[in-house]
């Protein structure tokens, strides 16, 4: 289920006019993206330990904002609901939730913001 969650995700994220073109710039090969997205997932879902990566460090660089982030969950919810059961769905929508947040606080940090409750970071001329 995870394999085809994420599969469906990214071929969505690939096609997004907002997000795609983030993606792109930095993925040349897909499979070995997917494969350590298959990893992260499991880990993530699962507790399993298979990924072993730090994806704080992978993200501050990336020119996104909150919109970007809304986008990235918008899509993850649709392709969650179209593949899992309900139940999965929302417990893998909880933890992407969590690191969308941790993600875009990370990032603002990293530019210098640091966000109050229920900011969130804009990028100028966003």
């Amino acid at each position: 289920m995870i394999e085809r969650l994420v599969r469906h995700f990214y071929e969505r994220v690939r096609e997004d006019p907002l997000i795609g073109p983030v993606f792109a710039a930095r993925i040349g090969e897909w499979e070995p993206h997917l494969q350590r997205m298959f990893a992260f997932w499991s880990s993530v879902a699962l507790m399993s330990g298979e990924y072993h990566g730090s994806p704080m460090e992978k993200h501050l660089p990336l020119p996104v904002d909150a919109g970007h982030f809304d986008r990235w969950l918008a899509l993850f919810e649709a392709a969650a609901r179209e593949i899992c059961p309900p139940i999965a769905a929302d417990h893998f929508l909880e933890r992407a939730r969590r690191i969308a947040q941790s993600l875009e606080m990370g990032i603002a940090a990293g530019q210098g913001v640091l966000l109050g409750r229920d900011e969130r970071f804009r990028r100028t001329g966003s």
